[in-house]
């Protein structure tokens, strides 16, 4: 089996105090490291000198080489063009993206630096997989090094349509990077076939057969891989954390009132206001609720450097404490919100205790957080899902309560639905999704992708369900 070289923004390197708190996915990219040994490539997250070669790390057979940004990278590249420029693009936040051509450049810049590095280090029959938006360009960089490995891109995050994607200036030059890609992944059938519409529109590009597509002398493959969790292994952790002082002593400071649960990074692709908005909102037309609800509202700061997240933050502390100061009481608080991160366990806990999970983006890839709360439930008492429809998760999560994040009304509505919900009704919607969480396991993600990629060339694709829609 060919070594595989993972490339991200990122570098997972193990250690003892993020083991416990590793995320499913950092977990099942090192499980298939290991498995076929191999190196994970990219920033250590230290702002510092450009680097001659990356900073290597041995564990087991795999390495993980890390290198450092500049500052003016940092600011161009991860601030600058990812984050302010395609972030909200690509999440169909048109009115907030930025566009600099020094950041562009810079984005160009690092990408460049990134392929230097990492050719020190392939090999001839190394298969290349690279995540995500920040390393669009990174497939070209290295074709034009002279590189001819089989190169996959997986996008973690939503696609949006052409016409949407065509406001970017130099879109052409975007798209065009990743078609030196062998194999192109989504999320959703609908982030695929946005990308397949563009490149039929602007580039002219064909169907061949399957799901290959021939663009300006290259062919290409785009597919779909939902991204999953370990669904088996969450509700184990959910189950013992359940029983701990932690939860126990939440539980206890509930008074037997009803809890709701919200956990997103501070993003505004999160819908948080909106959120919190509605709930406002089934307090006021469900009086009866009063006094009975606590909302938890779980969202660990991000990117605090940029004023868009700075100005979000504080935005969603007033709404908080309007809402509080509005309708709570001496003795209750109607949403706890919290600015900290928990462990995988601790919050695989507070999902089981919660009797309404609320995950609501305006837009999202797939969002896990969902998935986790059904993994968590108990399933002789579960909680119910209210769930946007502009979440990768609805294409799966059939049991949950969709909504409209925008529409207040709407979703405050759901949110009561999902409090009066018989025992029942629970039970069967909880059993559908557990079900089909099955199906997108996070432990065969990895491989239903790199299985598609070392099958190109002449070797027949599986036969699933990886086709893009009016492509084939």
């Amino acid at each position: 089996m060919r070594r595989l070289v993972i490339v991200s923004n990122r570098v997972a390197v193990p250690s003892r105090k993020a083991g416990a708190s590793a995320g499913g996915l950092a977990v099942a990219l090192n499980d298939v490291l290991r498995a076929r040994g191999g190196l994970w490539f990219g920033w250590s997250g230290r702002i510092g000198a450009e680097q001659d070669d990356a900073v290597l790390v041995e564990r087991g057979n795999v390495t993980y080489a890390v290198c450092d940004l500049s500052h003016e990278d940092y600011e161009e590249y991860y601030n600058g063009f990812a984050n302010r420029t395609l972030w909200p693009l690509l999440h169909y936040r048109l009115d907030l993206t930025e566009f600099a051509r020094r950041d562009l450049a810079g984005y160009r810049r690092v990408n460049a630096y990134f392929a230097d590095l990492l050719l020190r280090h392939v090999r001839p029959d190394d298969v290349l997989w690279l995540h995500d938006y920040h390393l669009i360009p990174l497939a070209e960089a290295l074709r034009a090094r002279g590189l001819h490995n089989r190169i996959g891109y997986f996008q973690h995050i939503p696609w949006p349509s052409p016409d949407l994607f065509l406001a970017l200036p130099n879109h052409a030059e975007i798209a065009r990077a990743l078609c030196a890609c062998d194999l192109v992944g989504f999320q959703t059938e609908r982030d695929a076939h946005n990308f397949g519409r563009y490149l039929v529109e602007e580039f002219g590009a064909s169907a061949c057969e399957g799901r290959r597509m021939s663009v300006a002398g290259r062919e290409l493959r785009i597919g779909v891989y939902p991204v999953g969790i370990d669904r088996l292994g969450y509700a184990r952790t959910a189950a013992r954390a359940g029983r701990s002082a932690f939860i126990r002593e939440v539980r206890e400071s509930l008074s037997d009132r009803t809890m709701l649960i919200g956990v997103d990074r501070l993003d505004y692709s999160k819908g948080l206001t909106q959120r919190l908005d509605a709930f406002e909102r089934v307090l006021a037309v469900a009086p009866e609720w009063r006094g009975r609800l606590t909302f938890l509202q779980i969202t660990p700061k991000s990117r605090s450097d940029i004023p868009e997240y700075a100005a979000m933050q504080r935005a969603l502390g007033e709404t908080a404490g309007r809402i509080n100061g509005l309708y709570g009481e001496a003795n209750w608080t109607p949403i706890r919100y919290v600015n900290r991160s928990y462990t995988r366990g601790e919050l695989a806990g507070l999902y089981r205790l919660a009797k309404v999970g609320v995950v609501t983006p305006l837009r999202d890839g797939m969002n896990l957080v969902a998935k986790e709360y059904v993994a968590a439930q108990d399933p002789e008492d579960p909680g119910v899902l209210v769930l946007s429809r502009f979440a990768g998760a609805a294409a799966v999560l059939d049991g949950a309560l969709l909504v409209n994040p925008y529409d207040i009304d709407g979703t405050a509505s759901a949110i009561r639905q999902a409090l009066a919900m018989s025992g029942d009704e629970r039970r069967w919607r909880w059993n559908a999704m557990w079900s089909r969480l099955a199906e997108t396991d996070i432990g065969g993600w990895a491989g239903r992708f790199l299985g598609d990629l070392d099958g190109l060339n002449g070797v027949p694709a599986p036969s699933d369900d990886s086709v893009v829609p009016g492509l084939a």
